[in-house]
């Protein structure tokens, strides 16, 4: 095989790629969010920097299904999200996210430095309760409920849409193949083309379990503020690289 060939592959294995070439369109994404204030403390030790928590003490806990994305198919996810700023600018910092499909966890971090892990997350809805869980290795680590549509939020959904396009930060971090570091960068991207079909809010009940591989509990929960669930269409395009640590 020539060298244009090769670099013709979106992804590794060079036989069998994990993924295609984005940009990557989901259908019906479905959110369960579940906003609280946690320890400062624990959220300065989780934000690398030059990111800066905005100081709200809050973290977004959350719940994804994606039932129709485009070379990846039908997953679905969890993990938290620190609010914070960047010279000044208001992002999301993703600082953990779990899910069951093979490559999205792959692309998520060769691409976009996406902090995935494999468990088991799992959105549902049982009776009047939406409902999420996260299984890790067979222990349950995660539980957030919220009441079912308790309150319609139409007026304006492009409100829930622009507060979705907000710049979203992960830490990228690859080694080269003698263990030293190979791509250690900070990398931004923006949701595009976002439509949302249904957005909803209500009361909500967070529980998070100590576990060693997935130390969703490091950001223990002081106080509910409450649950958003909203329903959107949209595009995951390219990120690019905001700081990156062995150059800046």
């Amino acid at each position: 095989m020539q060298v244009k060939d090769i670099l013709k592959s979106p992804s590794m294995p060079l036989m069998n790629p994990s993924y295609p070439f984005g940009p990557y369109r989901f259908v019906d994404r479905e959110y369960f969010v579940i906003v609280y204030e946690s320890d400062p403390d624990a959220i300065a030790a989780a934000v690398p920097e030059p990111l800066k928590p905005n100081g709200s003490n809050r973290v977004f806990y959350e719940w994804i299904n994606m039932p129709d994305s485009s070379g990846f198919g039908s997953y679905e996810e969890s993990g938290a999200v620190i609010p914070c700023t960047f010279n000044g600018e208001d992002v999301n910092y993703t600082a953990m996210m779990f899910l069951n499909d093979e490559p999205p966890i792959s692309a998520g971090r060769e691409i976009w430095g996406f902090p995935k892990r494999w468990g088991e997350p799992k959105l549902s809805v049982k009776t009047d309760t939406l409902t999420g869980t996260l299984d890790y290795s067979g222990e349950r680590v995660a539980m957030g409920t919220m009441g079912y549509k308790h309150e319609g939020s139409f007026k304006d959904p492009q409100d829930r849409a622009a507060m979705m396009a907000l710049t979203q930060i992960n830490l990228k971090l690859l080694p080269d193949v003698n263990g030293n570091p190979a791509i250690a960068q900070l990398v931004a991207y923006n949701l595009e083309d976002i439509t949302v079909k249904g957005y909803w809010s209500g009361p909500a009940r967070l529980h998070l379990v100590p576990h060693v591989n997935a130390p969703v509990a490091d950001l223990p929960v002081r106080k509910i503020i409450g649950g958003r669930h909203f329903i959107a269409d949209l595009t995951l395009p390219y990120g690019r690289v905001i700081h990156d640590y062995l150059k800046d």
